[in-house]
């Protein structure tokens, strides 16, 4: 794979684009780009080569906008063991898988990541040297450490003596605390905050779907993000939490595999977004036991599964808004590998077409950029990329990206 300089227009030729705006697929159209933007989408027949204008050909392919997973960890590698990994590298380690973890996710069709939870801050420094294009490398929303209580999701659980955090991480026993850790996060260069309201599928000892963060906890990390303006998501299993969150304001809810009627009508009534992330909980129930993982993480990847279709389909048809998001690389959740979350969608209940509104549109909306990506239009990024066919013919299709445009520089072809 080459980092290919555009030059300056370019023309796409497009059998099949897909209108993430409208969830429809426009046909025989031709994308103009000129500096790292989309300067007009044609019909083909309007369409007039000019002198010194790079022409590319995805005439047989299904185009759709660049594609944006809202919940992955980009310094986790999708191994079993990940976690104890962590004990064996420095940042600057950390740093250099993570940019490969990141590429392999933009080669895949992903031209923007929401980083859910990093070691270090090596996902700033990432975001940063990715922007100013010094790395080839998808887009970057940080949240820099995932905030959560003493003994909870976000704390390590080693033996007391081991930690495989960084000695400042911020851990929260009261709101006074909370406000303190998610400044510290701002401080250090976070775009948003994320924090564990429940507890969770890899955390020893934490009880799938109880509450975690108090309710003042959750409402001071809430206050803080929207006195600086930025947004909120909380990793939430069970109903309490995810309750407590809502009520309090948070943006996304991650994961929400264990719901009840009353939380999904909080959900509506808010606005708040569900990530699904299915993939993670079903790639442990179904490689966990073939691969030797701990058993009583296995046991509650199946637990949270097992609860999980009925919430998703209540979500779907009473209209909570939902957002595409993988939560890779937990346990064989690869970078990379993330297409396969449109077959368990659709498996789930979502036709593929509304899938990719929800991985391109919604996910923009949450991230507040919905004037500049998201969709093919003019004035947007030129975020592109190719598939063998539309996914509502075969929807494993999204798993084999052929196409990768950001910002006008071809990155896969």
């Amino acid at each position: 794979m080459h980092w290919r300089m555009n030059a300056m227009k370019q023309a796409i030729k497009c059998g099949k684009l897909f209108d993430s705006q409208n969830g429809k697929v426009l046909e025989d159209k031709v994308v103009i780009i000129e500096d790292k933007t989309i300067y007009d989408v044609i019909d083909l027949r309007e369409f007039a080569q000019e002198p010194d204008m790079e022409v590319i050909d995805l005439s047989d392919k299904f185009v759709t906008p660049g594609l944006t997973d809202l919940h992955v960890h980009s310094g986790m590698n999708g191994e079993g063991n990940d976690r104890m990994d962590l004990l064996h590298h420095t940042p600057a380690e950390l740093t250099l898988y993570s940019l490969k973890n990141v590429q392999q996710d933009l080669y895949a069709g992903f031209t923007t990541l929401r980083d859910c939870g990093s070691q270090a801050f090596v996902s700033v420094a990432l975001r940063d040297a990715i922007n100013k294009g010094d790395f080839e490398g998808p887009r970057m929303f940080v949240s820099g450490y995932a905030l959560g209580s003493t003994g909870g999701h976000a704390d390590s659980h080693y033996a007391p003596g081991v930690t495989c955090t960084a000695e400042e991480h911020p851990i929260i026993d009261g709101p006074d605390s909370a406000r303190k850790a998610a400044r510290f996060n701002l401080k250090n260069g976070a775009d948003f905050l994320k924090f564990m309201s429940t507890g969770g599928v890899m955390s020893k000892g934490t009880t799938l779907g109880a509450q975690q963060l108090c309710d003042d906890e959750i409402a001071a990390i809430i206050e803080i993000a929207n006195l600086y303006g930025v947004h909120t998501a909380t990793h939430a299993h069970g109903t309490n939490g995810i309750k407590a969150a809502v009520r309090a304001g948070v943006t996304t809810v991650e994961h929400g595999m264990i719901l009840d009627e009353e939380a999904i009508e909080l959900m509506l009534e808010h606005g708040t977004y569900l990530t699904p992330t299915i993939i993670a909980a079903e790639r442990i129930c179904v490689k966990g036991p073939e691969m030797g993982l701990i058993p009583w993480m296995v046991e509650k990847a199946n637990q949270a599964l097992s609860h999980h279709e009925w919430g998703f389909r209540q979500c779907l048809e009473k209209g909570v808004p939902i957002t595409f998001g993988t939560d890779s690389a937990t346990p064989y959740n690869y970078h990379g590998k993330q297409g396969y979350e449109f077959e368990l969608l659709q498996r789930f209940g979502m036709d593929p077409h509304k899938a990719l509104v929800a991985a391109t549109m919604t996910n923009a909306k949450v991230l507040g950029v919905d004037k500049t990506q998201g969709s093919v239009e003019k004035g947007k990024a030129a975020d592109l990329c190719a598939w063998s066919c539309d996914p509502m013919e075969d929807v494993k299709t999204m798993q084999n990206c052929l196409f990768v445009m950001k910002e006008g520089v071809v990155v896969k072809h």
